[in-house]
């Protein structure tokens, strides 16, 4: 089973996303098989201040239906009641700030992404995939991004809160395989001085 070969940061779709991941491989392929990492401080930081002040207002919804459905036997799947009428699957799905503040470093960084992201809650649906799509693309750049060369018995620890990553699936039918360990998060906030603020302290 590949995984995590799109730009994500880890299970957003929880009320309490994961705050790190710890990756260790013990095996790797030969060649192939890096896992890029893309900073949404960086990200953030490049936008003009127009395209910041909108995005400071917005919500985003993370949905886990199009990451697990199929993949996993015990998450999602529909089965039958005692009556034996059909039950609906059920999948994680989180409201989260499409701006965050790192609640260690107080910077801001963007937070929405390919994997989890399905739309903007307060925008209209064609809006809502513009702006995604410009964001989705906007996070590739080649200037936020950096790639992880692994090598037997390699560790990586990675900030959820303020990175994206993409495994890069390029080395089949060879086997990249280890252990990973999930660091528990907290739920995502944005703290910031409105919009407004920010104009009036620049004209004073």
């Amino acid at each position: 089973m590949v995984a995590g070969n799109y730009w994500h940061s880890d299970v957003s779709c929880d009320d309490e996303p994961p705050l790190g991941s710890i990756l260790y491989l013990r095996e790797v392929p030969e060649t192939g098989g890096e896992t890029m990492f893309s900073s949404m401080y960086a990200a953030y930081e490049a936008l003009s201040e127009p395209m910041k002040c909108f995005l400071a207002e917005l919500t985003a919804v993370h949905s886990g239906e199009q990451v697990y459905r199929g993949r996993y036997q015990n998450n999602g799947v529909k089965d039958r009641s005692e009556y034996g009428y059909q039950r609906a699957s059920s999948f994680p799905v989180s409201e989260h700030p499409v701006l965050r503040t790192h609640p260690e470093t107080g910077r801001t960084a963007l937070y929405v992404n390919a994997g989890f992201t399905t739309h903007i809650k307060e925008l209209e649906p064609d809006a809502s995939q513009a702006i995604l799509d410009f964001l989705f693309k906007h996070i590739q750049q080649p200037e936020f991004c950096c790639r992880f060369r692994w090598r037997k018995n390699s560790i990586a620890f990675w900030d959820n809160r303020c990175t994206q990553h993409y495994a890069v699936f390029d080395y089949f039918p060879a086997l990249r395989s280890g252990d990973r360990v999930t660091v528990k998060g907290e739920r995502p906030f944005y703290n910031a001085k409105s919009c407004s603020d920010k104009r009036r302290a620049a004209v004073e």
